[in-house]
């Protein structure tokens, strides 16, 4: 187990090596090499169990991540209102807020909203970069995008106006839930937003155009109960399926007398945190012995069924495995939780009319264009645009001493 554990440390052991990797870094200034591996830590790592089953399992959730973080993507890639991304990449949640950016800046900078034109949003060396040069820029690469997305949403809105489509809150609403949906749980939907730089707000406010189409075309979109059924029936495990876990902290040490001395001290009402970081060799010992949480199949056997066994704020006795003896305080419990089908129906159906609704939608908003009278006054600065110059008053590169 020794050698399994070295070579593939699973998440667990990861977490717990985090804080010494970033102690060694902080006091050598280089980052640790992956052999570089102190023998206390290796006693961390090798508490946790990481079989065969257990491996293929993690791929597998892995892979279910990586398709729903792909979720929002492919809904707003998908939506022929910006230049399309790849369907199904993490790059379309993106793309969409980096248009709507460069939109607000071509306006806040374009003359004669900025002021004059050729006053300086830079220097570089007391070299000037004008507003005008920084519009350019912006409109070149991202401003017909930026315009078509409005240019769709009002298309949009004045439809729904003509045909009496109420249209409130409470479908973006709707729309939110089908995305948070695919992630499964509120916190992977939470950690999602966190790792691209989101709100739920800025989320938020970019499914409203996603919304619109779809209460449009729902009318002409058809999703059965049987249909709602089969995608709860096969997507269940990503739907917020959890096993239950529990949260414990424990002590180690290496003989039964220093751990029965220890338990006596506890049952005295010794504190377990100040304890743990006191006479623990645990490498959790610098967390009070807080192991966070974990499920079956995670811990060695005679750790697992003592601490699933306690109640918690319960203080074990002496347990032996093959790393020492400790002593076990479980902290918290989750129970295992399936969601009914009851519960994620009506997301569900969202979801799949959207889905629907989006493969509609592209000759549905052509058909608009087609009959309405759009002036673009952004196509007919393109012209000017391209002659402006795009370098600055710099001296050439050339000029530029070498480095010695």
């Amino acid at each position: 187990m020794s050698n399994q554990d070295e070579t593939q440390p699973n998440d667990k052991k990861t977490e717990i090596g985090k804080e010494k990797e970033e102690r060694y870094t902080y006091e050598t200034g280089e980052a640790p090499a992956e052999t570089e591996v102190l023998a206390e830590d290796r006693a961390d790592d090798e508490l946790y169990v990481e079989d065969e089953d257990d491996n293929d399992a993690r791929k597998e959730t892995a892979a279910a991540a990586a398709a729903v973080t792909a979720a929002p993507a492919a809904m707003l890639a998908s939506t022929p209102t910006v230049q399309p991304a790849q369907k199904g990449g993490r790059m379309g949640w993106i793309i969409l807020s980096a248009v709507l950016v460069v939109a607000l800046i071509v306006v806040l900078v374009k003359p004669p909203f900025g002021g004059d034109s050729n006053g300086a949003v830079a220097t570089v060396n007391g070299t000037k970069i004008s507003k005008e040069q920084l519009y350019d820029l912006l409109v070149n690469a991202n401003g017909k995008a930026a315009l078509d997305n409005l240019i769709v949403e009002n298309l949009v809105q004045q439809e729904m106006s003509a045909n009496n489509i109420a249209f409130s809150e409470q479908d973006i609403d709707q729309e939110m839930e089908a995305v948070k949906l695919q992630f499964g749980t509120e916190e992977a939907f939470q950690s999602a937003l966190l790792q691209y730089g989101y709100t739920e707000d800025v989320l938020r406010s970019e499914m409203k155009l996603s919304a619109m189409i779809r209460k449009s075309l729902e009318s002409k979109t058809e999703v059965t109960d049987e249909e709602v059924q089969a995608y709860f029936d096969q997507n269940k495990a990503m739907l917020g399926t959890t096993e239950e876990q529990v949260r414990a902290s424990h002590i180690l040490v290496d003989t039964k007398e220093e751990a029965d001395s220890i338990l006596a001290e506890l049952k005295a009402g010794a504190d377990f945190a100040e304890t743990a970081q006191a006479k623990s060799k645990d490498g959790s010992a610098a967390n009070g012995g807080d192991l966070n949480f974990f499920g079956r199949g995670q811990m060695v056997a005679p750790f697992e069924e003592a601490a699933f066994a306690l109640e918690v704020d319960e203080i074990s006795e002496v347990v032996k495995s093959d790393f020492g003896f400790h002593i076990i305080k479980k902290t918290d419990y989750k129970p295992a939780y399936e969601p009914s089908f009851e519960e994620k129906k009506a997301a569900i159906h969202t979801l799949l009319v959207g889905q629907e609704a989006r493969t509609q939608s592209e000759t549905w908003i052509s058909e608009l264009r087609n009959k309405a009278k759009i002036t673009n006054t952004l196509e007919e600065e393109a012209p000017a645009a391209s002659d402006a110059p795009a370098a600055t008053d710099a001296p050439p590169a050339t000029d530029a001493p070498a480095k010695e």
